[in-house]
Formats: structure tokens, sequence, C-alpha cells
């Protein structure tokens, strides 16, 4: 299965207004190169749009320093919704966003006058890696984590996606999909408590059990050195019955949707999902297509119903002003993209 992975593609966010949006990503955390932005309607997701196909306006955003992107995503033919309730670290879905820094202490500093910071002062986590916690103007959770795999330099003190928080009401059977399946097999920590380093993320003062999964096996594929390797902390609330963040919502309203990964052979992927008992809930079958780009895509369930979306690409635009795009499909799709033409992709950058 690892073989079959060549990253995090992007954390798909609900948003309120996307292009407003965009605008604070790209001039906070650096996520200013699109690969794609399209409207249109959203059909092949009906086990999670209440049956019936519905608008939206979507923009992937890469950060050029490496990690997965953002699918900053806003329904258009009707109001996204917020959670009737104030979610807590450990309901379930995804709570955080994992961003990766080479200065951590750089990239607070620099946050600090931007009305955004949950987090005091820059923290350490339970192996002593530097992090720290901040909120987006619409309520989203992301951790800025000290990283040494970097793809490019640039200008902004983050860099890309380098993983999630999820809170899941049961670890040991989490794992079977996140170890199993996904291929993060290290466990850098296991443990339980309360924990000084989560005040300010609706903690209550509940003991959690929090493990932080890495992988042993280098990702492949096309994208996999932009990619780079990634993280998953999983949460466990020991004290308060953890709620379905998206209990009564659709896919697509606000909050963090779905995490994406960027796979090669879909149907091997589909084999070894069903063997495991996460059977694809959506597919795309064969292609879709997003204007700018293209490839086949679909979804599972976590053990607590939280989606994972798998994108094998066919097509992206390298350079879009000179027609540049690129057919995935006719190279091998286990060999990393040359740097000199995941490096063009930046001259995409738009510039505030």
């Amino acid at each position: 299965m690892g073989k079959m992975i060549s990253g995090i593609q992007q954390m798909g966010i609900g948003i309120p207004n996307v292009h407003e949006a965009w605008k604070w990503y790209r001039q906070n955390l650096g996520m200013d190169v699109p690969i794609f932005e399209e409207a249109a309607t959203a059909g092949l997701m009906l086990p999670y749009t209440g049956g019936k196909p519905h608008d939206r306006h979507a923009i992937l955003a890469l950060n050029m320093q490496g990690g997965g992107g953002f699918e900053i995503w806003q329904y258009t033919s009707r109001n996204p919704e917020a959670p009737n309730f104030k979610p807590q670290l450990g309901d379930l879905g995804i709570n955080i966003c994992r961003m990766k820094s080479r200065n951590v202490d750089a990239a607070f500093e620099f946050l600090q006058n931007k009305n955004c910071l949950i987090s005091p002062k820059v923290e350490k986590d339970p192996s002593g890696n530097k992090f720290f916690f901040l909120r987006d103007p619409y309520g989203n959770w992301f951790q800025v984590v000290e990283f040494d795999a970097f793809y490019m330099k640039s200008k902004a003190l983050t860099g890309g996606v380098s993983g999630a928080g999820i809170g899941v009401k049961n670890i040991d059977k989490a794992l079977t999909l996140y170890r199993d399946v996904l291929g993060y097999d290290i466990v850098e920590y296991d443990v339980s408590g309360k924990f000084d380093d989560l005040e300010g993320l609706n903690a209550r003062g509940d003991e959690f059990r929090r493990v932080l999964l890495r992988h042993s096996r280098e990702r492949m594929g096309g994208f996999s050195r932009l990619l780079g390797p990634t993280e998953i902390e999983l949460y466990q609330n020991l004290t308060t019955e953890p709620r379905k963040i998206y209990e009564n919502r659709y896919w697509g309203d606000l909050g963090f949707i779905h995490l994406c990964f960027d796979v090669t052979d879909m149907s091997g992927l589909k084999r070894i999902c069903e063997k495991a008992g996460f059977p694809f809930t959506v597919d795309s079958s064969s292609s879709f297509d997003m204007g700018e780009a293209a490839g086949h895509f679909t979804y599972i369930e976590d053990p607590d119903g939280t989606l994972i979306e798998f994108v094998e690409t066919h097509k992206i635009p390298i350079m879009k002003k000179l027609g540049w795009y690129l057919n995935l499909k006719k190279r091998n799709a286990q060999k990393p993209l040359p740097n000199w033409m995941l490096g063009a992709l930046a001259l995409n950058r738009k510039k505030d």
C-alpha cells in the first residue's frame, strides 16, 4: 500500500467565501500557487450532500516549499452550514491541519499581529518538537510544526500541509486504517493524560490519549518529492463522549471536509481498502475533469466516518499562460517528476 501513496495532496476546507479565504491563506500561510480554479456542480458526492447535486466553487492552491495544498471549497447553490455546537478537541473528524515550518519561532512572531494565534507561546509536543496553534478567520485550527523536509525555498515562514490531527472514538480501531492501510507505521509517541500544550483547543481539561504516527516507507509517485513525508496525530477523548463534527451537515459545509492523498494504481488500492473493510463510498470511475486538471477520485470513511479522499492525477497545468499541461497517464506512475518540471509550477504563483 505504501508504494501507492505519493503523499497528502490536499486538505479540503469548506469556506463561506472562497476568494476571501484564499487571499488570507496566501498572505499568512504562503498557499499562493493555484493548480486549478473551477465553478461546477458536485454531482458525484450524493451520499454526503443529501442525495442532491450542489454547485460549488473550488480552488486548489499549493505552497512550493512542499507539503500538501488546500482545496478551498465553497457551496454556491446553498449557504454552507456551521456545526450547531462548538466542536471540542477529540470530536470525530479532522480537528487540526498540520503545517510545516523551518523556523517555528519566526512563524509565530510573524503571525502575532494577525489576530489568529491560539497558543500564547511556542509549545513542545510530547516528543519535544516545537509547534503552535492558530485559528483562521473561519474558526479552523492549524498547527505549525517544526519540520526538516522541504522542497523549495520561499519567503513564506510556513510550508504546506504536513498532516492532520484527527479525533477518533477508539485509537486502536482507527489504526486499522491509518497504520495498516495508509502506511503510518511508526509510533512517535503514544501518551495519555492531561496536556498543557493543548490548552486553547476547547480541551476543557479533559484527559486524552494521543498518538503521533509517521511512515517508514518513502512515498513514491510523480509528486512525492513535492508532497514530502507527513504525520497523523490521533486524539481520543478519555473523559467526554465525542460528537461527530459533521453530524447533520453536508460534506462541503464549513470546516475540514476531507484529507486527500495523491495515489497511483487506484484499482489495486480499491482491493486493499475493501479487504481491510474500507470500501470506496464514492468513485468517479476512470477520469473526472476539473477544467484545468483531471484525474480519478474516490472516497473511503475511517471507522468514525471521517472522509479520506484518494486522487490519481491524470493531468495538471504546469504553465497555464503557455498552455503547457502535463499528461501523467503517459509516464511511469512510480517515478518522481523531475525537479525542473515541478519547480515550473511556481511560475503560476499569485502575487498580492
